[in-house]
């Protein structure tokens, strides 16, 4: 493999109740290590959301709420997870969106900081879009001439999403061969939060990426509208998002 690892990076793969991060809940997750020596170490999970699912999301991934009912919660889960991915970096297709988000709201919710600011994140997804403009099953027939066999279950999606990470490094010699570097290569070098409503500007400040304010350094914003403030802290944004806002304002 074309690949430089200086630690283990953890792809992983989410299917859940529905699709907003704050409100809905995992039911399914799929994690794959791989270490610097290319071995790898794998953990796949039902999981009780305690809430129902969606018929939505059962139509796609298959997961009915009869399925679940017996299965842990995720706060049972949650310490061996975390120590799963303790010092590992992580990647996902469509992660930075969705998988990462949810996956944080999941461990915030039960107390839980992951610290996702000293991991790199790669978002397999971002890199075949740069590249290609696909979607998972047709990265998966393209890179690897493989159809991929029950889309939509989180283990298959993970394991599909490694193995085109890995036919990326090897079929593009101008991609970089670092985690960092493609972590930059991606973008997400620039993101603060994961949903990128707060990013970085040219000069290194954190500044909003959405809305009236959008362009403005954060930390000046707030200290001239504590309003805005206090109205991102009771609307429906992620935890991760609101604890960001909070370091800033409180000047960390």
């Amino acid at each position: 493999m074309s690949l430089f690892l200086n630690r283990p990076i953890v792809f992983f793969d989410i299917e859940s109740t529905g699709l907003h991060v704050t409100k809905d809940r995992i039911v399914e997750l799929a994690l794959l290590k791989v270490f610097p020596d290319s071995s790898q170490e794998s953990l796949n999970f039902r999981i009780n959301p305690g809430i129902p699912i969606a018929p939505e999301a059962t139509a796609v991934h298959g997961i009915s709420n009869e399925d679940v009912v017996f299965e842990p919660r995720f706060e049972q889960l949650a310490p061996r997870i975390f120590e799963f991915i303790e010092a590992c970096d992580l990647g996902g297709f469509n992660a930075l969106r969705f998988d990462i988000p949810m996956l944080m709201e999941e461990f915030l919710r039960v107390g839980m900081d992951i610290g996702i600011e000293s991991r790199e994140v790669i978002d397999v997804q971002v890199i075949f879009h740069k590249m290609e403009e696909r979607t998972l099953s047709a990265a998966y027939r393209f890179y690897c001439n493989k159809n991929l066999e029950d889309a939509h279950s989180a283990k298959a999606d993970t394991l599909a999403t490694w193995e085109v990470f890995k036919a990326q490094t090897e079929r593009y010699p101008s991609l970089p061969k670092s985690i960092t570097e493609i972590a930059k290569f991606t973008g997400n070098d620039k993101r603060v939060d994961l949903e990128g409503r707060l990013v970085k500007n040219d000069q290194g400040q954190v500044v909003f990426n959405f809305g009236k304010h959008r362009g403005k350094s954060v930390a000046e914003v707030f200290a001239k509208e504590s309003g805005y403030y206090n109205w991102m802290m009771e609307g429906d944004f992620p935890a991760y998002t609101k604890k960001i806002i909070t370091q800033i304002r409180m000047g960390q």
